[in-house]
């Protein structure tokens, strides 16, 4: 079976929880999308659980892409002892202070050889993911398609298109397929039900708030059968 889920948050426990609520086994596939450090008590256990799944396909967000630049600067002074550049440690301020203390915190705790895995496992997350399952297609991503044009090959977007924007939710972008994407929390999309997946024209958003103390969703997107942690 084929699950989605998205922006984790560092909520290890909520995941764990949720693997076991739909008996997660090694036949079956999950994608994360995206935002999975950040806010919650542990970001980088939950990256290194995750970079040891080999089912599970996790797709790049915009705290991925921060943490990939920035926790590379913070490895190299661990490493070396040397000093950023004051604007990277400005960012890391900012970041730290706007969610990122808990993944920097966790992954300075990691010796020399997993904080190389960690950068690793960031640097290789994929833009998106194009999907069948129960004879539908699905186009998996973090947010939205900044600037889409539909005749625009998807491979030819830089990273940022892909987690800069949320989609827009009154745009039909693609003929017989449906996006998956997370970013945005439910309970601030007009006509969602708190805490739960929501369904649009063409669109599905399942990130529903587990790091600001609302539930964790996930689909299953042969049969569109949810649950949450």
């Amino acid at each position: 079976m084929t699950y989605v889920v998205s922006d984790i948050h560092g909520c290890f426990d909520k995941f764990k929880e949720l693997l076991r609520k739909i008996n997660f086994t090694d036949n079956d596939i999950m994608y994360v999308l995206g935002d999975i450090v950040d806010y919650g008590e542990q970001p980088i256990e939950l990256l290194c659980d995750l970079s040891m799944r080999v089912n599970v396909i996790p797709v790049l967000g915009e705290r991925e892409f921060k943490a990939y630049k920035l926790l590379t600067a913070l490895d190299r002074m661990l490493a070396e002892g040397s000093m950023p550049d004051p604007d990277v440690l400005s960012e890391m301020a900012q970041w730290s202070a706007d969610g990122g203390a808990t993944t920097i915190t966790g992954f300075k705790e990691l010796d020399e050889d997993m904080r190389e895995g960690v950068l690793d496992y960031l640097a290789d997350m994929t833009l998106y993911e194009e999907v069948e399952a129960g004879s539908k297609q699905y186009l998996l991503l973090h947010a939205g398609i900044a600037d889409f044009d539909e005749d625009t090959p998807l491979d030819d977007y830089q990273p940022e298109d892909f987690i800069s924007e949320p989609l827009d939710l009154d745009r039909k972008y693609f003929d017989g397929v449906t996006i998956v994407a997370g970013h945005t929390p439910t309970y601030l999309v007009e006509g969602a039900q708190k805490g739960r997946i929501y369904h649009g024209d063409g669109v599905i958003l399942v990130d529903c708030g587990a790091a600001f103390g609302e539930t964790l969703g996930c689909i299953r997107l042969e049969d569109g059968k949810e649950f949450y942690a």
